[in-house]
Protein backbone atom coordinates (compact mmCIF):
# COMPACT_ATOMS: atom_id res chain seq x y z
CA UNK A 1 0.00 0.00 0.00
CA UNK A 2 1.05 3.62 -0.50
CA UNK A 3 2.48 5.18 2.61
CA UNK A 4 0.23 7.51 4.55
CA UNK A 5 1.36 10.21 6.96
CA UNK A 6 -0.33 11.42 10.14
CA UNK A 7 0.79 14.46 12.15
CA UNK A 8 0.88 14.79 15.94
CA UNK A 9 1.19 18.11 17.73
CA UNK A 10 2.63 17.23 21.13
CA UNK A 11 3.05 20.01 23.69
CA UNK A 12 4.89 19.36 26.94
CA UNK A 13 5.85 21.58 29.84
CA UNK A 14 9.43 22.03 28.55
CA UNK A 15 9.06 21.69 24.79
CA UNK A 16 6.66 21.12 21.95
CA UNK A 17 7.01 19.44 18.61
CA UNK A 18 5.28 18.46 15.43
CA UNK A 19 5.78 14.75 14.76
CA UNK A 20 5.07 12.80 11.59
CA UNK A 21 4.01 9.17 11.66
CA UNK A 22 4.66 7.33 8.41
CA UNK A 23 2.28 4.35 8.16
CA UNK A 24 3.01 1.44 5.80
CA UNK A 25 0.12 -0.77 6.88
CA UNK A 26 2.11 -2.69 9.52
CA UNK A 27 4.51 -0.30 11.22
CA UNK A 28 4.56 3.34 12.18
CA UNK A 29 7.83 5.22 11.71
CA UNK A 30 8.16 8.46 13.62
CA UNK A 31 9.98 11.55 12.45
CA UNK A 32 10.37 14.77 14.35
CA UNK A 33 9.51 17.61 11.98
CA UNK A 34 9.93 20.59 14.28
CA UNK A 35 10.79 21.03 17.96
CA UNK A 36 10.52 24.25 19.93
CA UNK A 37 10.93 25.32 23.56
CA UNK A 38 8.09 25.82 26.00
CA UNK A 39 7.85 27.01 29.57
CA UNK A 40 6.25 29.59 31.81
CA UNK A 41 6.30 33.26 30.97
CA UNK A 42 6.36 35.61 33.94
CA UNK A 43 3.93 38.50 33.42
CA UNK A 44 3.57 40.90 36.32
CA UNK A 45 3.05 38.70 39.35
CA UNK A 46 1.68 35.78 37.33
CA UNK A 47 2.90 32.74 35.39
CA UNK A 48 1.39 32.29 31.92
CA UNK A 49 1.66 30.18 28.78
CA UNK A 50 2.60 32.04 25.61
CA UNK A 51 0.07 30.27 23.41
CA UNK A 52 0.39 32.77 20.56
CA UNK A 53 4.09 31.93 20.18
CA UNK A 54 3.33 28.21 20.55
CA UNK A 55 0.74 28.47 17.79
CA UNK A 56 3.25 30.27 15.54
CA UNK A 57 5.74 27.41 16.11
CA UNK A 58 3.05 24.82 15.37
CA UNK A 59 2.17 26.52 12.10
CA UNK A 60 5.83 26.55 11.13
CA UNK A 61 6.04 22.81 11.85
CA UNK A 62 2.91 22.11 9.82
CA UNK A 63 4.40 24.01 6.89
CA UNK A 64 7.60 21.96 7.10
CA UNK A 65 5.54 18.75 7.16
CA UNK A 66 3.55 19.84 4.12
CA UNK A 67 6.71 20.53 2.15
CA UNK A 68 8.17 17.13 3.04
CA UNK A 69 5.15 14.81 2.86
CA UNK A 70 2.71 16.65 0.59
CA UNK A 71 -0.53 14.94 -0.32
CA UNK A 72 0.26 11.79 1.68
CA UNK A 73 -0.79 13.61 4.89
CA UNK A 74 -4.14 12.32 6.13
CA UNK A 75 -4.85 14.09 9.42
CA UNK A 76 -3.48 16.03 12.38
CA UNK A 77 -4.29 16.03 16.10
CA UNK A 78 -2.93 17.62 19.29
CA UNK A 79 -2.16 16.44 22.81
CA UNK A 80 -0.90 18.45 25.79
CA UNK A 81 -0.83 18.41 29.58
CA UNK A 82 -4.10 18.73 31.50
CA UNK A 83 -6.00 21.31 33.60
CA UNK A 84 -4.97 24.58 31.87
CA UNK A 85 -7.36 26.40 29.56
CA UNK A 86 -8.01 29.29 27.19
CA UNK A 87 -11.13 31.42 27.42
CA UNK A 88 -12.90 32.67 24.29
CA UNK A 89 -15.62 35.30 24.05
CA UNK A 90 -18.65 35.09 21.77
CA UNK A 91 -16.72 36.46 18.80
CA UNK A 92 -13.91 33.95 19.25
CA UNK A 93 -11.44 36.42 20.77
CA UNK A 94 -8.99 35.13 23.38
CA UNK A 95 -9.58 36.58 26.81
CA UNK A 96 -6.03 37.00 28.06
CA UNK A 97 -3.00 34.75 28.02
CA UNK A 98 -3.78 31.49 29.84
CA UNK A 99 -2.35 30.90 33.29
CA UNK A 100 0.30 28.27 34.02
CA UNK A 101 -0.82 25.55 36.42
CA UNK A 102 2.01 26.45 38.80
CA UNK A 103 0.76 30.03 39.17
CA UNK A 104 0.27 30.87 42.85
CA UNK A 105 -3.23 32.35 42.48
CA UNK A 106 -4.85 29.01 43.32
CA UNK A 107 -3.14 28.78 46.73
CA UNK A 108 -5.78 28.18 49.39
CA UNK A 109 -8.62 27.66 46.96
CA UNK A 110 -9.08 23.95 47.67
CA UNK A 111 -9.85 24.74 51.30
CA UNK A 112 -12.21 27.56 50.29
CA UNK A 113 -13.98 25.17 47.89
CA UNK A 114 -14.54 22.61 50.64
CA UNK A 115 -16.52 25.21 52.61
CA UNK A 116 -19.10 25.27 49.80
CA UNK A 117 -18.98 21.65 48.69
CA UNK A 118 -17.47 18.99 50.99
CA UNK A 119 -14.32 17.25 49.82
CA UNK A 120 -16.08 13.86 49.87
CA UNK A 121 -18.83 15.18 47.60
CA UNK A 122 -16.35 16.61 45.10
CA UNK A 123 -14.53 13.28 44.91
CA UNK A 124 -17.80 11.34 44.66
CA UNK A 125 -18.75 13.46 41.65
CA UNK A 126 -15.44 13.68 39.86
CA UNK A 127 -13.19 10.86 41.12
CA UNK A 128 -10.24 13.22 40.76
CA UNK A 129 -7.32 13.73 43.09
CA UNK A 130 -7.06 17.00 44.97
CA UNK A 131 -4.38 19.33 43.66
CA UNK A 132 -4.57 23.11 43.85
CA UNK A 133 -3.69 23.32 40.15
CA UNK A 134 -6.89 21.55 39.03
CA UNK A 135 -9.11 23.52 36.63
CA UNK A 136 -11.88 23.75 39.24
CA UNK A 137 -9.71 25.79 41.62
CA UNK A 138 -8.31 27.86 38.77
CA UNK A 139 -11.88 28.81 37.84
CA UNK A 140 -12.82 29.64 41.42
CA UNK A 141 -9.75 31.88 41.70
CA UNK A 142 -10.70 33.53 38.39
CA UNK A 143 -14.29 34.07 39.55
CA UNK A 144 -12.99 35.76 42.69
CA UNK A 145 -10.26 37.90 41.09
CA UNK A 146 -11.65 38.64 37.61
CA UNK A 147 -15.44 38.19 37.63
CA UNK A 148 -15.88 40.49 34.62
CA UNK A 149 -13.53 38.32 32.57
CA UNK A 150 -15.50 35.21 33.45
CA UNK A 151 -18.74 37.04 32.60
CA UNK A 152 -17.41 37.72 29.08
CA UNK A 153 -16.51 34.05 28.54
CA UNK A 154 -18.51 32.11 26.01
CA UNK A 155 -16.32 28.99 25.77
CA UNK A 156 -13.66 27.30 27.89
CA UNK A 157 -11.24 25.21 25.86
CA UNK A 158 -8.50 23.10 27.42
CA UNK A 159 -5.07 23.54 25.86
CA UNK A 160 -5.30 20.80 23.19
CA UNK A 161 -8.88 21.77 22.40
CA UNK A 162 -7.69 25.33 21.86
CA UNK A 163 -5.10 24.03 19.38
CA UNK A 164 -7.89 22.18 17.59
CA UNK A 165 -9.93 25.39 17.52
CA UNK A 166 -6.92 27.11 15.93
CA UNK A 167 -6.71 24.27 13.40
CA UNK A 168 -10.34 23.90 12.39
CA UNK A 169 -12.63 26.07 14.53
CA UNK A 170 -14.06 23.25 16.66
CA UNK A 171 -15.37 24.19 20.12
CA UNK A 172 -15.40 20.89 21.99
CA UNK A 173 -13.49 19.28 24.85
CA UNK A 174 -12.06 15.80 24.33
CA UNK A 175 -12.92 13.31 27.08
CA UNK A 176 -9.46 12.33 28.38
CA UNK A 177 -8.34 15.88 29.04
CA UNK A 178 -11.78 16.89 30.27
CA UNK A 179 -11.47 14.40 33.10
CA UNK A 180 -8.42 16.28 34.48
CA UNK A 181 -10.50 19.37 35.30
CA UNK A 182 -12.31 18.10 38.42
CA UNK A 183 -15.41 19.49 36.73
CA UNK A 184 -16.69 16.21 35.17
CA UNK A 185 -18.91 13.53 36.68
CA UNK A 186 -16.92 10.30 36.54
CA UNK A 187 -19.96 8.02 36.39
CA UNK A 188 -22.01 9.94 33.81
CA UNK A 189 -18.89 11.06 31.90
CA UNK A 190 -20.29 14.54 31.46
CA UNK A 191 -19.96 17.89 33.16
CA UNK A 192 -20.84 17.83 36.87
CA UNK A 193 -23.55 20.44 36.46
CA UNK A 194 -25.10 20.29 39.92
CA UNK A 195 -21.72 20.63 41.62
CA UNK A 196 -20.61 23.48 39.33
CA UNK A 197 -23.85 25.34 40.11
CA UNK A 198 -23.08 25.15 43.83
CA UNK A 199 -19.81 26.93 43.10
CA UNK A 200 -21.61 29.60 41.06
CA UNK A 201 -19.72 28.75 37.88
CA UNK A 202 -21.48 29.41 34.55
CA UNK A 203 -22.42 26.10 32.92
CA UNK A 204 -22.66 27.48 29.38
CA UNK A 205 -18.87 27.88 29.12
CA UNK A 206 -18.32 24.09 29.25
CA UNK A 207 -18.63 22.75 25.68
CA UNK A 208 -19.63 19.36 24.32
CA UNK A 209 -17.42 16.44 25.35
CA UNK A 210 -16.25 14.14 22.55
CA UNK A 211 -14.35 10.82 22.68
CA UNK A 212 -10.83 10.28 21.33
CA UNK A 213 -10.89 9.48 17.63
CA UNK A 214 -13.58 12.08 16.87
CA UNK A 215 -13.19 13.78 13.49
CA UNK A 216 -13.44 17.50 14.21
CA UNK A 217 -13.45 18.84 10.65
CA UNK A 218 -10.99 20.05 8.04
CA UNK A 219 -8.26 22.66 8.48
CA UNK A 220 -9.40 26.28 8.29
CA UNK A 221 -9.14 27.44 4.69
CA UNK A 222 -6.56 30.16 5.29
CA UNK A 223 -4.44 27.79 7.40
CA UNK A 224 -4.63 25.06 4.77
CA UNK A 225 -3.41 27.52 2.15
CA UNK A 226 -0.78 29.18 4.34
CA UNK A 227 0.86 25.92 5.43
CA UNK A 228 0.38 24.10 2.13
CA UNK A 229 -1.34 21.18 3.88
CA UNK A 230 -4.62 21.51 2.10
CA UNK A 231 -7.86 20.66 3.85
CA UNK A 232 -6.65 17.62 5.77
CA UNK A 233 -8.74 16.19 8.60
CA UNK A 234 -8.37 17.27 12.22
CA UNK A 235 -8.85 14.29 14.54
CA UNK A 236 -8.97 14.47 18.33
CA UNK A 237 -6.53 11.90 19.71
CA UNK A 238 -6.52 11.17 23.43
CA UNK A 239 -5.65 14.82 24.04
CA UNK A 240 -4.20 14.37 27.51
CA UNK A 241 -0.60 13.41 26.85
CA UNK A 242 -0.66 10.61 29.41
CA UNK A 243 -3.81 9.15 27.84
CA UNK A 244 -2.00 9.06 24.51
CA UNK A 245 1.07 7.56 26.19
CA UNK A 246 -1.00 4.79 27.79
CA UNK A 247 -2.58 4.05 24.40
CA UNK A 248 1.02 3.63 23.20
CA UNK A 249 2.05 1.12 25.89
CA UNK A 250 3.41 -2.00 24.10
CA UNK A 251 1.57 -4.56 26.23
CA UNK A 252 0.03 -7.70 24.80
CA UNK A 253 -2.29 -7.85 27.83
CA UNK A 254 -4.87 -5.27 26.84
CA UNK A 255 -7.88 -5.77 29.10
CA UNK A 256 -5.90 -7.65 31.79
CA UNK A 257 -4.95 -5.79 35.00
CA UNK A 258 -1.57 -7.53 35.48
CA UNK A 259 0.55 -4.57 34.37
CA UNK A 260 1.04 -0.99 35.45
CA UNK A 261 2.16 1.94 33.37
CA UNK A 262 4.51 4.70 34.41
CA UNK A 263 4.54 7.69 32.12
CA UNK A 264 7.84 9.26 33.07
CA UNK A 265 8.72 12.87 32.36
CA UNK A 266 8.41 16.18 34.20
CA UNK A 267 5.58 14.42 36.02
CA UNK A 268 5.47 10.70 36.75
CA UNK A 269 2.02 9.24 36.30
CA UNK A 270 1.70 5.67 37.53
CA UNK A 271 -1.48 3.68 37.24
CA UNK A 272 -3.75 0.99 35.86
CA UNK A 273 -6.04 0.87 32.86
CA UNK A 274 -9.50 0.07 34.28
CA UNK A 275 -13.03 -0.25 32.93
CA UNK A 276 -14.65 2.30 35.26
CA UNK A 277 -13.67 4.94 37.76
CA UNK A 278 -12.79 3.87 41.30
CA UNK A 279 -14.81 6.13 43.61
CA UNK A 280 -14.21 4.33 46.91
CA UNK A 281 -13.26 6.04 50.16
CA UNK A 282 -9.92 4.25 50.06
CA UNK A 283 -9.16 5.71 46.62
CA UNK A 284 -10.04 9.16 47.94
CA UNK A 285 -7.97 8.71 51.10
CA UNK A 286 -4.93 7.78 49.01
CA UNK A 287 -5.61 10.80 46.76
CA UNK A 288 -5.47 8.69 43.63
CA UNK A 289 -7.24 9.95 40.57
CA UNK A 290 -9.46 8.69 37.76
CA UNK A 291 -8.60 10.19 34.39
CA UNK A 292 -10.14 9.22 31.10
CA UNK A 293 -8.53 6.78 28.72
CA UNK A 294 -9.15 5.39 25.28
CA UNK A 295 -12.29 3.36 24.45
CA UNK A 296 -14.13 4.55 27.55
CA UNK A 297 -11.52 3.23 30.00
CA UNK A 298 -10.23 5.12 32.99
CA UNK A 299 -6.66 5.57 34.12
CA UNK A 300 -6.58 4.94 37.86
CA UNK A 301 -3.35 6.67 38.74
CA UNK A 302 -1.22 8.74 41.05
CA UNK A 303 0.44 11.98 39.99
CA UNK A 304 4.02 12.03 41.26
CA UNK A 305 6.37 15.02 41.09
CA UNK A 306 8.65 13.11 38.70
CA UNK A 307 11.79 14.25 36.92
CA UNK A 308 10.84 17.84 37.74
CA UNK A 309 12.98 17.35 40.84
CA UNK A 310 16.06 16.56 38.75
CA UNK A 311 15.26 19.08 36.01
CA UNK A 312 15.09 21.90 38.52
CA UNK A 313 18.28 20.77 40.26
CA UNK A 314 20.06 20.85 36.91
CA UNK A 315 18.67 24.30 36.19
CA UNK A 316 19.97 25.52 39.53
CA UNK A 317 23.41 23.99 38.90
CA UNK A 318 23.61 25.66 35.50
CA UNK A 319 22.58 29.03 36.97
CA UNK A 320 25.66 28.72 39.18
CA UNK A 321 27.90 28.00 36.22
CA UNK A 322 28.00 24.20 36.47
CA UNK A 323 26.66 23.03 33.13
CA UNK A 324 25.99 19.32 32.76
CA UNK A 325 23.71 17.06 30.72
CA UNK A 326 21.42 14.46 32.26
CA UNK A 327 23.82 11.60 31.50
CA UNK A 328 26.58 13.35 33.44
CA UNK A 329 24.21 14.02 36.32
CA UNK A 330 23.14 10.36 36.35
CA UNK A 331 26.78 9.28 36.49
CA UNK A 332 27.45 11.62 39.41
CA UNK A 333 24.41 10.12 41.14
CA UNK A 334 25.69 6.59 40.47
CA UNK A 335 29.01 7.47 42.09
CA UNK A 336 27.31 8.88 45.23
CA UNK A 337 26.55 6.82 48.38
CA UNK A 338 23.27 4.86 48.09
CA UNK A 339 20.04 5.38 50.04
CA UNK A 340 21.47 8.01 52.34
CA UNK A 341 18.99 10.89 52.02
CA UNK A 342 15.36 10.62 50.90
CA UNK A 343 12.56 13.08 50.19
CA UNK A 344 8.82 12.84 49.70
CA UNK A 345 8.49 13.79 45.99
CA UNK A 346 4.93 15.12 46.36
CA UNK A 347 5.70 17.38 49.30
CA UNK A 348 4.21 20.83 48.45
CA UNK A 349 7.59 22.53 48.90
CA UNK A 350 8.76 20.86 45.65
CA UNK A 351 5.88 22.16 43.48
CA UNK A 352 7.52 25.45 42.50
CA UNK A 353 10.56 26.23 44.66
CA UNK A 354 12.89 29.11 43.95
CA UNK A 355 15.83 26.72 44.26
CA UNK A 356 15.26 22.95 44.14
CA UNK A 357 18.61 21.88 45.70
CA UNK A 358 17.90 24.12 48.68
CA UNK A 359 14.37 22.70 48.96
CA UNK A 360 15.75 19.14 49.01
CA UNK A 361 18.38 20.10 51.56
CA UNK A 362 15.77 21.79 53.76
CA UNK A 363 13.57 18.69 53.66
CA UNK A 364 16.47 16.48 54.72
CA UNK A 365 17.46 18.91 57.45
CA UNK A 366 13.88 19.11 58.76
CA UNK A 367 13.60 15.31 58.81
CA UNK A 368 16.99 14.85 60.52
CA UNK A 369 18.70 13.10 57.63
CA UNK A 370 22.17 13.69 56.19
CA UNK A 371 21.98 16.82 54.04
CA UNK A 372 23.13 16.13 50.45
CA UNK A 373 25.66 18.72 49.37
CA UNK A 374 27.07 17.62 46.00
CA UNK A 375 25.31 17.58 42.64
CA UNK A 376 25.50 13.77 42.56
CA UNK A 377 24.12 13.35 46.09
CA UNK A 378 21.21 15.67 45.34
CA UNK A 379 20.37 13.85 42.11
CA UNK A 380 20.68 10.46 43.81
CA UNK A 381 18.29 11.54 46.58
CA UNK A 382 15.76 12.52 43.91
CA UNK A 383 16.12 9.33 41.84
CA UNK A 384 15.98 6.96 44.83
CA UNK A 385 13.02 8.81 46.32
CA UNK A 386 11.12 8.52 43.03
CA UNK A 387 11.79 4.76 42.85
CA UNK A 388 10.53 4.30 46.40
CA UNK A 389 7.45 6.40 45.64
CA UNK A 390 6.75 4.10 42.69
CA UNK A 391 6.95 1.12 45.07
CA UNK A 392 4.48 2.78 47.42
CA UNK A 393 2.02 3.58 44.62
CA UNK A 394 2.39 0.08 43.16
CA UNK A 395 1.15 -1.36 46.46
CA UNK A 396 -1.86 0.95 46.41
CA UNK A 397 -2.69 0.00 42.83
CA UNK A 398 -2.55 -3.71 43.65
CA UNK A 399 -4.85 -3.12 46.60
CA UNK A 400 -7.39 -1.12 44.59
CA UNK A 401 -7.13 -3.23 41.45
CA UNK A 402 -7.53 -6.47 43.37
CA UNK A 403 -4.85 -8.42 41.51
CA UNK A 404 -1.05 -8.65 41.46
CA UNK A 405 0.94 -6.47 39.08
CA UNK A 406 3.60 -8.51 37.31
CA UNK A 407 5.38 -5.91 35.21
CA UNK A 408 5.84 -2.15 34.99
CA UNK A 409 5.86 -0.43 31.59
CA UNK A 410 7.81 2.85 31.67
CA UNK A 411 7.10 5.07 28.68
CA UNK A 412 7.94 8.62 27.71
CA UNK A 413 11.13 10.64 27.86
CA UNK A 414 12.02 9.31 31.31
CA UNK A 415 12.24 5.77 29.92
CA UNK A 416 15.70 6.76 28.61
CA UNK A 417 16.94 7.19 32.17
CA UNK A 418 18.71 3.88 32.74
CA UNK A 419 19.62 4.65 36.35
CA UNK A 420 16.04 5.45 37.37
CA UNK A 421 14.71 2.46 35.42
CA UNK A 422 17.02 0.10 37.33
CA UNK A 423 16.24 1.78 40.65
CA UNK A 424 12.54 1.28 39.88
CA UNK A 425 12.99 -2.43 39.13
CA UNK A 426 15.05 -2.83 42.32
CA UNK A 427 12.73 -0.87 44.61
CA UNK A 428 9.52 -2.44 43.23
CA UNK A 429 10.95 -5.94 42.70
CA UNK A 430 9.23 -6.16 39.33
CA UNK A 431 10.63 -6.34 35.81
CA UNK A 432 10.57 -2.96 34.12
CA UNK A 433 10.01 -2.70 30.38
CA UNK A 434 11.22 0.71 29.21
CA UNK A 435 9.94 2.24 26.00
CA UNK A 436 8.84 3.56 23.73
CA UNK A 437 10.27 6.98 24.44
CA UNK A 438 7.71 8.40 22.02
CA UNK A 439 4.69 6.62 23.50
CA UNK A 440 2.67 9.84 23.56
CA UNK A 441 3.22 10.52 19.86
CA UNK A 442 2.63 6.83 19.10
CA UNK A 443 -0.70 6.81 20.90
CA UNK A 444 -1.78 10.09 19.34
CA UNK A 445 -0.87 8.97 15.82
CA UNK A 446 -2.29 5.45 16.07
CA UNK A 447 -5.66 6.79 17.18
CA UNK A 448 -5.62 8.88 14.02
CA UNK A 449 -4.68 5.78 12.01
CA UNK A 450 -7.60 3.94 13.57
CA UNK A 451 -9.95 6.87 12.89
CA UNK A 452 -9.05 6.60 9.20
CA UNK A 453 -10.13 2.93 9.20
CA UNK A 454 -6.66 1.36 9.00
CA UNK A 455 -6.91 -0.30 12.44
CA UNK A 456 -9.92 -1.62 14.31
CA UNK A 457 -8.98 -2.04 17.98
CA UNK A 458 -6.72 -0.98 20.83
CA UNK A 459 -5.10 -4.42 20.78
CA UNK A 460 -4.16 -3.91 17.11
CA UNK A 461 -2.74 -0.49 17.95
CA UNK A 462 -0.52 -1.98 20.65
CA UNK A 463 0.60 -4.73 18.29
CA UNK A 464 1.81 -1.95 15.99
CA UNK A 465 3.68 -0.29 18.87
CA UNK A 466 5.52 -3.54 19.62
CA UNK A 467 6.36 -3.99 15.95
CA UNK A 468 7.51 -0.40 15.52
CA UNK A 469 9.69 0.43 18.52
CA UNK A 470 12.47 -1.22 20.56
CA UNK A 471 12.11 -1.70 24.32
CA UNK A 472 14.60 -2.56 27.07
CA UNK A 473 13.97 -4.83 30.06
CA UNK A 474 15.42 -4.22 33.53
CA UNK A 475 15.35 -7.15 35.94
CA UNK A 476 15.24 -6.46 39.68
CA UNK A 477 18.36 -7.01 41.75
CA UNK A 478 18.26 -8.15 45.42
CA UNK A 479 15.89 -5.97 47.42
CA UNK A 480 17.71 -5.97 50.77
CA UNK A 481 18.81 -2.33 51.09
CA UNK A 482 15.66 -1.08 49.38
CA UNK A 483 13.43 -2.81 51.94
CA UNK A 484 15.15 -0.98 54.77
CA UNK A 485 15.00 2.31 52.88
CA UNK A 486 11.28 1.82 52.16
CA UNK A 487 10.46 1.63 55.85
CA UNK A 488 12.23 4.98 56.29
CA UNK A 489 10.55 6.43 53.19
CA UNK A 490 6.98 5.62 54.28
CA UNK A 491 7.58 7.53 57.52
CA UNK A 492 8.63 10.58 55.49
CA UNK A 493 5.76 10.75 53.00
CA UNK A 494 2.89 11.55 55.37
CA UNK A 495 0.28 10.70 52.74
CA UNK A 496 1.72 12.92 49.98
Amino acid sequence: MAKKVYLAIDLGAESGRVMAGVWNGKRLTLEEVHRFPNGPVYLGDSMRWDVVRLWAEIQHGLGLAARKFGKSIVSVGADTWGVDFVLLDREGEMLGQPFHYRDARTTGWMEKAFRKVPRTEIFGETGLQFMQLNTLYQLLALKDRSPKLLAQTETLLLMPDFIHWCLCGSRVVEFTNGTTTQCMNAARRNWAGSMLKKFGLPLHIFPEIVPPGTKLGNLRGNLAERTGLGKVNVVAPPTHDTASAVAGVPTANTGKPNWAYLSSGTWSLMGLEVAKASLTKRTADLNLTNEGGIDGTYRLLKNIMGLWLVQQCRRSFEAKGKKMDYDTLAQLATDSPPLRSLVSPNDPRFLSPADMPRAIQAFCRDTRQPVPKTEGALARAAYESLALKYRQVLGWLEELGGSPIEVIHIVGGGSKNKLLNQFTADACQRPVIAGPVEATAMGNLLVQVRASGELSSLAEMRNVVRASTPVETYEPRPAGPWDAAYAKFTALTQGN
